[in-house]
């Protein structure tokens, strides 16, 4: 997602990420550089909107099942493109302040 500033061919190191949430005052035990790929992952599958074949294409996953993988060559490509843009909107919506839902206060 994020390209290295010394090479245009390869992406950012988690490093440098996990560096910049260190210094925003996030110690490895609250967030990670992963941890945002973890966070896509368990909304993008609990929205129950997108294939699980989009979603881990989108995260560079290989499949597990080296025979599946070696003939499904599919990219998902297009449902990759909404589902980018479902997150993103999502996201938007956090950072606005998102819809807050009231809990019925219990007993």
């Amino acid at each position: 997602v994020f390209p290295s500033i010394r090479s245009g061919s390869r992406p950012m190191s988690e490093n440098t990420i996990n560096g910049a949430l260190r210094r925003m005052g996030y110690d490895k035990d609250t967030m990670t550089g992963h941890g945002f790929r973890s966070i896509a992952s368990t909304f993008l599958n609990e929205s129950g909107k997108w294939s699980s074949d989009a979603i881990e294409h989108a995260l560079a996953h290989k499949d597990s099942n080296r025979v599946r993988g070696t003939y499904h060559r599919g990219t998902h490509w297009d449902e990759r493109i909404e589902m980018a843009q479902w997150w993103a909107n999502y996201i938007d919506t956090l950072r606005d302040g998102g819809e807050i839902i009231p809990f019925m206060r219990q007993i």
